[in-house]
């Protein structure tokens, strides 16, 4: 337990509780003691260490995610009469909003076009990740299940694909 609290003191500045993120990284060295390979040439301490650095860094992303995160109908204020208003009530249909829905529209289907540039994996990624099939978003960890391969290279894929897309675009004007 001496190495979780020498990790967790780099994470002194996240704002989060010391005795939370030793319980994370604790968590990270159980993980890490159940998968530690010996034949591998790595020390146990080693090994441990980046897994505890790697709890505590997934949970110090998901802390980020969820608070960063409004939804339509979370209650935001009350109006006069006491009733609860919620983003929902707020938003409006200006004008503008329908032109630029058709314009992302447009934008979405000149995607869809230029997805034949991309490799077979490079296009399931984004597919899955961005629900462009069935309307369902997929998480990294999702796909990395579901393809049998790790979070890290679905994210390297990801981003590959994107930097291809990104580049057909260029070529065609769009910025």
């Amino acid at each position: 337990l001496r190495l979780v609290a020498h990790i967790v003191k780099k994470f002194d500045g996240t704002g989060e509780e010391t005795d939370d993120l030793i319980s994370i990284g604790t968590i990270g060295l159980i993980k890490g003691i159940a998968t530690y390979k010996r034949n591998r040439n790595t020390r146990l301490a080693t090994y441990a260490a980046k897994c505890i650095e790697n709890e505590i860094l997934m949970h110090l992303r998901m802390i980020k995610k969820n608070r960063n995160e409004q939804y339509f109908f979370d209650p935001i204020n009350s109006d006069n009469d006491g009733n609860e208003m919620v983003v929902m009530d707020t938003l409006g249909t200006d004008p503008d909003a329908v032109s630029e829905k058709v314009e992302t529209a447009l934008e979405e289907e000149k995607l869809r076009e230029k997805m034949h540039t991309l490799g077979r994996r490079e296009k399931k990624v984004l597919e899955l990740r961005y629900g462009m099939n069935d309307g369902v978003r997929k998480t990294q960890r999702e796909i990395s299940k579901l393809l049998g391969i790790s979070r890290s290279y679905v994210s390297r894929i990801e981003k590959k694909a994107l930097r291809k897309l990104y580049k057909e675009m260029l070529q065609e004007g769009y910025q």
